[in-house]
């Protein structure tokens, strides 16, 4: 059965790990986390009953409780599908635009591809020299394809 823990906004991971250990520690019968970008706030913990899932989160910090409703795996596949890392829309000589950071609102022309950390090396374009600059795939959106130029 799959269960949903609701839990802070931006600390999915720190409290994934922390559960992890946990259930490593006492031997609870939880047998996946899943943590989702695009969920916020959410967790989905894959387990026999609810008593261990409750069991697990208490007393971890930024759980905030375990949704009563449980989900049923169709649920889960489309946000597994739409999980697909950003590196694979961008490919190199595309135009970005980066969406934060320090560099938040300049394009930038894609001259790297590090799949493996999902890390794109970009030179911005609209300076004077041009910087090489390494960023996540997710801090960036894509402007201008290289195929449409």
């Amino acid at each position: 059965m799959l269960f949903v823990y609701r839990v802070t906004a931006g600390q999915e991971k720190v409290v994934a790990e922390m559960l992890s250990r946990k259930i490593k520690k006492d031997k609870l019968a939880i047998f996946s986390i899943a943590v989702f970008e695009d969920l916020k706030g959410y967790m989905i913990a894959e387990a026999l009953d609810e008593v261990a899932i409750r069991q697990a989160g208490m007393k971890i910090p930024y759980i905030k409780g375990v949704l009563a409703k449980t989900m049923a795996m169709p649920e889960i596949e489309t946000l597994i599908e739409s999980a697909k890392p950003a590196v694979l829309l961008i490919t190199i000589g595309d135009i970005v635009e980066l969406v934060s950071g320090p560099f938040k609102g300049e394009k930038a022309k894609v001259v790297r591809i590090d799949e493996g950390k999902e890390e794109v090396t970009v030179e911005l374009t609209e300076v004077a020299v041009p910087i090489p600059v390494t960023v996540k795939a997710n801090t960036i959106r894509v402007y201008q394809k290289v195929e449409d130029r």
